[in-house]
């Protein structure tokens, strides 16, 4: 396989593409310590803000990464036919009261997914969900055209 072009995404095309996707990977820094997950998220593009409703136990390794306020970077990819893009927000994880939503705050998240219950061992009554948003102080892309015949 290889590389024919590498470009640079302008933010318009950065928007479209986080505005056609749903999910992605956020990694939590703290020290010398890294953590990374699967997630779903809503994004505002005129705001170029991304909201997540994010589940964890109480005693969990996630729960401990969120409240120590790490740095975080959500990577958004995908890879079809030709063409690979991938973009990278980085930033700190807001949390939000509920009580502090706004009416388009509260659209956006309805725009992420809601967590599947399902995968977790625990009952949802013991599970502790919390809004948060990302909102990035650097956002970039790249989409790369590849010869997968070469």
């Amino acid at each position: 396989m290889a590389i024919d072009q590498e470009t640079e995404m302008a933010d318009a095309e950065i928007d479209e593409f986080l505005g056609q996707r749903e999910t992605g990977v956020l990694s939590l820094a703290r020290t010398d310590d890294p953590y990374a997950i699967p997630i779903s998220y809503g994004y505002d593009d005129d705001e170029r803000v991304f909201y997540m409703r994010l589940v964890a136990t109480p005693d969990s390794e996630k729960r401990e990464f969120l409240e120590s306020s790490p740095g975080a970077r959500l990577v958004v990819y995908d890879d079809e036919g030709s063409t690979y893009r991938s973009v990278i927000a980085t930033g700190t994880l807001e949390d939000i009261a509920p009580s502090e939503l706004t009416p388009d705050q509260i659209a956006q998240y309805g725009d992420a997914k809601r967590p599947l219950f399902e995968i977790w061992a625990r009952g949802k009554e013991e599970l502790d969900i919390e809004l948060y948003q990302l909102d990035p102080d650097s956002l970039s892309g790249r989409r790369t055209e590849v010869d997968r015949e070469g």
